[in-house]
């Protein structure tokens, strides 16, 4: 994977699944910013795609 391919994907999933998460719009309410984010990086299974989709970024910069 290029660069701009793991960046389109990323930006896709985020405007797919994200920028209107009825479960993120709760816990910012319920948690604030700080624990909604924390159940996207450890609970979310989009959030584990975005993981992995980092990861290949920093793949790709390291070479």
């Amino acid at each position: 994977m290029d660069k701009v391919s793991v960046m389109k994907e990323i930006d896709e999933i985020t405007d797919t699944y994200c920028t209107d998460c009825l479960i993120i719009r709760d816990l910012r309410q319920k948690r604030g910013k700080p624990g909604a984010h924390k159940f996207c990086i450890e609970s979310c299974t989009v959030g584990e795609q975005l993981q992995f989709l980092g990861q290949e970024l920093m793949k790709i910069y390291e070479k």
